[in-house]
């Protein structure tokens, strides 16, 4: 017997949570962004009346502005978006303990068990979407298929507020004309190579040599493979699972850019200290750390490099940091955006590395009880309560009532 998967993918979360405030905006477009006025950067999300002017996620505000000069914008909120997420996720487990989150806005759920008591899977489907819409007032799509990356599938191929199924029947003749742009995890390069080689469609996909796939691209090529003709069998993980977190990270465009190490040294420094901050809540330690540096320019680069010892102290992120931006980039170009982020995580108890020198590892010891004493104070006072000197007064765009609030990880 097939397992009964469903993939629920909110409808244009983020845009979806703010209008609830703003229901004068409802029909009109609508993106979540930073402020337009200090350049705060791109656009986080969208509804689908500005989706239908080609504005696009991630992209600029100017290159939004410049495609729907009518477009509005909204502040983020994301504590509403965790918030929205736990409520959501709650009414899933009410139909069965098997729900695995695959972001803030989607989650799988495995519901073979639960048909005795709610129906066939597009039944519960739709129960649990007439459900969300009526105790939160905001809308889903459903897919419902044998295996999970047909239903994330199914949940994007009609929207907003659908349930499509997808099964053994019918998954040829939905799925296999779709670009193979469209096959999940087929980015933009692995899909330019697919159609250098005449594979442009993910029925193309299924129906290649398997081994040809591997040779072409790896083990994605095996895996892609699989994915078209439906081979995929991983399991939900149960709610109760804790899902490992990969990196952590925070990023920002600056209200004006940086053309200098001094400037360079306050945001970094911001960045480091709430990367550091989110590290210890979830107990883990990076053993590596990451540097994206977007310039005038809008050239991106990303430099990374591993850590002597495990950390989640600010001041070592900070340092570390600050040694990648200095050998990697030339101020000739100043620098519009930067994001730290910790990489190759570990478990805080089982990534243990103690100094073979006692004052060393004494200095380590202290700066980590310093660091825990300031999260006890932003925990009871908030972000703001306090902060590095000499971030105070800076005129880059480090608000604290926002600085933790962008692009984590």
């Amino acid at each position: 017997m097939d397992r009964i998967i469903l993939h629920c993918d909110m409808n244009s979360f983020y845009a979806s949570v703010e209008l609830l405030d703003h229901p004068e905006l409802q029909g009109k477009p609508v993106a979540v962004s930073g402020s337009p006025d200090n350049r705060h950067g791109i656009i986080l999300a969208k509804n689908e009346e500005a989706k239908r002017m080609g504005v696009r996620t991630a992209e600029t505000i100017w290159q939004a502005r410049s495609k729907c000069a009518e477009l509005h914008f909204l502040k983020p909120h994301h504590e509403k978006y965790q918030a929205y997420s736990r409520m959501i996720n709650e009414i899933y487990e009410s139909y069965t303990d098997m729900v695995e989150p695959f972001s803030i806005d989607e989650s799988w759920l495995d519901v073979t068990g639960s048909t005795l008591l709610f129906g066939s899977g597009v039944e519960i489907a739709d129960k649990i979407r007439n459900r969300v819409l009526r105790e939160t007032g905001l809308s889903l799509s459903a897919g419902v298929s044998f295996n999970k990356i047909f239903a994330k599938m199914g949940s994007e191929y009609k929207k907003p507020n659908a349930t499509t199924l997808i099964s053994r029947e019918n998954y040829q003749e939905l799925l296999w004309p779709m670009d193979a742009g469209e096959l999940f995890f087929v980015g933009a390069a692995t899909k330019a190579r697919l159609y250098q080689h005449g594979i442009r469609t993910i029925g193309d996909i299924a129906r290649s040599d398997r081994g040809f796939l591997q040779s072409l691209l790896g083990k994605q090529g095996t895996q892609l493979y699989d994915y078209a003709n439906g081979l995929e069998n991983s399991p939900v993980s149960r709610s109760w699972e804790r899902h490992k977190v990969k990196s952590v990270g925070n990023g920002i465009t600056f209200r004006r850019n940086l053309v200098n190490m001094d400037e360079v040294r306050i945001g970094l420094t911001a960045l480091s200290d709430t990367v550091s901050g989110r590290l210890r809540k979830v107990e883990m330690k990076c053993q590596g750390v990451k540097v994206d540096i977007r310039g005038s320019s809008f050239r991106t680069i990303s430099r990374q490099k591993q850590l002597p010892s495990p950390t989640n102290l600010a001041e070592e992120l900070i340092r570390s940091a600050m040694e990648l931006v200095l050998a990697s980039w030339d101020f000739r170009e100043s620098i519009r955006m930067l994001t730290v982020t910790g990489i190759q995580l570990c478990e805080e108890e089982s990534c243990q590395q103690l100094s073979l020198f006692p004052k060393e590892e004494e200095a380590r010891q202290k700066s980590e009880s310093m660091e825990r004493a300031i999260d006890a104070i932003r925990k009871k006072y908030g972000a703001g309560g306090i902060q590095y000197g000499g971030l105070l007064g800076n005129d880059i765009g480090l608000d604290w009532d926002r600085i933790d609030d962008i692009h984590e990880e």
